[in-house]
């Protein structure tokens, strides 16, 4: 499945989760190797986005939020084939932090690509922006910034 969007700014929090060992030990046996303490996300519409909420069903989020039209597409996606892995979320000192769905996967920027992962947290304020996780810093190293167009391929 390839999906495409465009780079926005987050709310700047997604470290506070990222740096978390036990996340990190997690995404050590998926990706094989560590995530940069923070997210890149990628902002969908049209098409791309009743891809991106077929993953979140297949991922078990209810997105009644969304358009309607990308809902009823979505319904009709077929993402059986495509394999997910479970980021099972932790309790620190009365804290709870969740869970999440995450799919390995490429992002491309112009001729560079990387490996990385689409993340879809449990508790989510975003449903028209995929979380894109990776060993690398992203807009660092593809020199990107906020409207730059990128392309997500789901191994």
């Amino acid at each position: 499945m390839l999906l495409t969007g465009t780079v926005s700014s987050g709310l700047g929090r997604a470290h506070i989760f990222m740096s978390q060992q036990h996340y990190q030990e997690q995404f050590r046996g998926f990706l094989g190797h560590t995530a940069w303490p923070g997210t890149l996300n990628i902002a969908v519409e049209g098409e791309i986005l009743a891809k991106y909420i077929a993953l979140r069903n297949k991922a078990g989020i209810d997105t009644l939020d969304a358009d309607t039209k990308a809902l009823e597409i979505a319904q009709t996606i077929d993402v059986s084939r495509i394999i997910s892995t479970r980021i099972r979320g932790f309790l620190r000192d009365g804290v709870s932090f969740g869970g999440a769905t995450a799919f390995k996967a490429t992002i491309t920027h112009m001729d560079n690509s990387v490996q990385c992962a689409i993340l879809i947290p449990d508790l989510t304020r975003h449903v028209d922006v995929i979380e894109i996780i990776s060993g690398t810093f992203l807009r660092e190293y593809f020199n990107i910034e906020d409207g730059a167009k990128v392309s997500i391929e789901l191994e």
